[in-house]
């Protein structure tokens, strides 16, 4: 099922999220539902709480080129354990501020584990795309947004773009 995205400025967006304690059927279906809703967003990850849930729970899935398997994960409580001196520039969005887009700097690889949707312990190491969206959607679980990262100036005018389009969603 399709979850509503929350859009930036929303308190939920700005909390640190809860440890997931134990992987039950209904954490299960919320993955689902998250991969689902990030698919058709679309986008190539989402944080629970962009859906207004504060567990620690993400899905990724960066697989973009044409005629490619899709490789969705579903991660609770993942943690970045290492990460590279290198580092990357991306020009990051999120689903949670639509349409703006930003340069931000973070590790080229890391090493990050989580437990999987039957409850296993991985550990894998990410480097380009993939690890900017694993650091970028594990940020959200510590109510950090990539335009955090910014200036301060750049920073206000996204959102005040966001509040902008937060009050023509709610007159139409």
């Amino acid at each position: 099922m399709k979850r509503n995205i929350l859009i930036h400025p929303d308190p939920r967006l700005k909390k640190v999220c809860a440890p997931v304690a134990d992987i039950s059927d209904e954490l299960r279906k919320l993955a689902d539902d998250m991969l689902e809703t990030m698919y058709d967003a679309p986008g190539v990850g989402l944080a629970a709480p962009q859906i207004g849930v504060l567990d620690r729970l993400i899905v990724l899935d960066c697989i973009k080129e044409e005629g490619e398997a899709p490789r969705p994960l579903i991660m609770f409580n993942p943690e970045v354990i290492a990460s590279s001196d290198e580092t990357n520039v991306y020009e990051e969005g999120c689903l949670s501020i639509p349409e703006q887009f930003a340069e931000v700097t973070r590790p080229k690889v890391v090493d990050v584990t989580w437990i999987d949707q039957d409850g296993n312990l991985k550990q894998e190491t990410f480097d380009g795309l993939w690890a900017t969206c694993v650091q970028h959607e594990i940020d959200h679980l510590n109510g950090k947004l990539f335009i955090d990262y910014l200036k301060p100036l750049k920073r206000q005018m996204i959102t005040r773009k966001m509040q902008k389009l937060k009050r023509e969603q709610a007159r139409a």
